[in-house]
């Protein structure tokens, strides 16, 4: 699986959130804590990639991804702090057993004005990629570089509407993986915890086959957070950020978001809508 960082708010470097921090993502690219793979148990180590996505003075995102492990980086470090953004996306990734170790396979993935990024699979992707591929639109099946689920994810969502409604674009993603799985009779379960944005607002989604997702929370108390590390600069008012696990020890300042949720942030605040399969 993979561990990823969503920020918005006032401009900061991006070293704030992805080097200074006690267990920052690049920590958690070597040491992370709460990342359970079933079958297989802890999974601390996510070394098959990294990529950072980033807006600034253009309409576009910034894109920066890589095969190399994220703590063994130096480039990465430089650009984290030298670059501001007031809203950024970090990703370092552990590839799926039998999943190609490639630049096309890092996330955050990029279109138009978009980013994506997933932590999670769809179990035995294998037999539902052609059906769920066949059903992306002509004109973007063309942008599908790589081999991930995760990038055919976005992409039918793209199709479906993401533009326009992000919910009702990922409850019919949701709906056309459940009902492959059933059609082709998978067990495994699919994993969609993910966050994708325009630049301006911030959605995520926790959702699993199996109702046991990966983890997903949201900082909540600000003054506490700016406590992380010694020398660690302050986070302005206004911001979020939305982690897979915490950047600290688990502490009180970040809010647990429950199984099966979608979240949405905007202008300081964070609205939390269930989610069900269309």
């Amino acid at each position: 699986m993979c561990r990823w960082l969503a920020y918005t708010g006032p401009s900061i470097f991006m070293d704030d959130l992805l080097i200074k921090p006690k267990h920052s993502l690049i920590d958690q690219s070597l040491h992370a804590k709460l990342n359970y793979v079933p079958g297989v148990g802890k999974w601390t180590t996510n070394g098959d990639g990294f990529g950072l996505g980033w807006y600034g003075a253009r309409a576009f995102p910034g894109l920066y991804r890589s095969i190399r492990p994220a703590w063994n980086d130096e480039n990465l470090r430089n650009l984290a702090a030298q670059i501001q953004s007031g809203l950024f996306f970090a990703h370092v990734r552990a590839a799926s057993p039998g999943a190609e170790v490639q630049r096309t396979n890092s996330h955050p993935f990029r279109y138009k004005n978009w980013l994506f990024q997933h932590n999670g699979d769809v179990g035995n992707f294998w037999k539902l990629r052609r059906d769920l591929q066949c059903a992306v639109a002509p004109e973007l099946f063309p942008h599908i570089r790589g081999t991930t689920s995760s990038e055919t994810l976005f992409y039918l969502a793209l199709t479906y509407g993401l533009e326009e409604n992000p919910l009702a674009a990922m409850q019919r993603v949701a709906g056309d993986v459940e009902r492959l799985r059933t059609k082709y009779r998978v067990d495994m379960p699919a994993f969609l915890t993910l966050a994708f944005t325009d630049g301006r607002t911030i959605y995520a989604l926790r959702y699993s086959s199996h109702h046991d997702s990966k983890t997903l929370f949201y900082s909540r108390n600000l003054r506490a957070i700016h406590e992380l590390n010694g020398d660690y600069e302050a986070i302005p008012e206004g911001a979020h950020i939305l982690v897979s696990e915490p950047l600290d020890d688990l502490s009180d300042d970040w809010k647990f978001v429950p199984e099966s949720r979608f979240i949405i942030m905007k202008d300081g605040e964070v609205e939390s809508i269930p989610f069900d399969p269309v």
